[in-house]
């Protein structure tokens, strides 16, 4: 049965509309930065599809906290969502959100939900290393003595930390770069964690059902 309560049925309503808003962001994010010698005019189209974004951010944060009733408690109960509010691009960790979902569920196993999640963690690896990728890139390929100077420098180096491999060839150099690696290898293992606890939830839950489908004495 849904969840029929008011936040339930905002999150509901703007899934869609807010997943799209994170790509727009993502798109504008990666333009500014990729792109060199941009017209004024396309980055001020940049900059303002980031602004809209953000500020669509802002009014599903503030919705949901009018919805909840919980006022100052909504922020130190939903830390996840603030962190996102603060960085659109940790959107796709909300996927978070839905594994908790999954693990509050009983009885027969729903391979759909779990697939979902699965699913989801899968893009929103893509999603968070793309981000990362951008984000280290900024700030380390015109930093002195820095070993990530290409694009490709930089999503080689978030492949190998969100595989929770990191090779050392190319590190970043500077305080912020340091600071989106911190990030990356959080993310790296929440999301491993997240795709492998489904799975393992999944089967057993599977094997339970048949332990208790079996006839006394088998």
């Amino acid at each position: 049965m849904d969840d029929d309560r008011p936040e339930a049925r905002w999150d509901r309503r703007t899934e869609v509309p807010l997943a799209v808003a994170s790509l727009v962001f993502l798109a504008a994010y990666a333009v500014r930065v990729l792109v060199r010698d941009l017209p004024d005019d396309l980055l001020d189209l940049c900059l303002a599809l980031n602004l809209a974004a953000w500020v669509l951010f802002g009014i599903d944060y503030a919705v949901r906290w009018r919805l909840s009733g919980q006022r100052l408690r909504f922020v130190r109960t939903h830390l996840l969502d603030t962190a996102v509010l603060v960085l659109p691009l940790l959107r796709p960790l909300r996927i978070v959100k839905m594994y908790e979902a999954v693990q509050r569920r009983h009885g027969r196993p729903r391979l759909a939900l779990h697939a979902r999640v699965i699913a989801y963690a899968g893009l929103s690896t893509v999603l968070l290393g793309f981000s990362g990728a951008l984000g280290v890139y900024q700030q380390e390929h015109a930093a002195p003595d820095a070993t990530i100077r290409t694009f490709g420098d930089a999503v080689w180096w978030t492949c190998s930390t969100l595989a929770t491999v990191g090779y050392g060839d190319v590190v970043p150099v500077t305080p912020v770069g340091r600071l989106i690696a911190v990030g990356v290898m959080a993310i790296g293992l929440a999301l491993l964690g997240t795709v492998t606890g489904t799975f393992a939830s999944w089967l057993l839950q599977v094997f339970s059902r048949e332990d208790d489908d079996r006839p006394p004495g088998s």
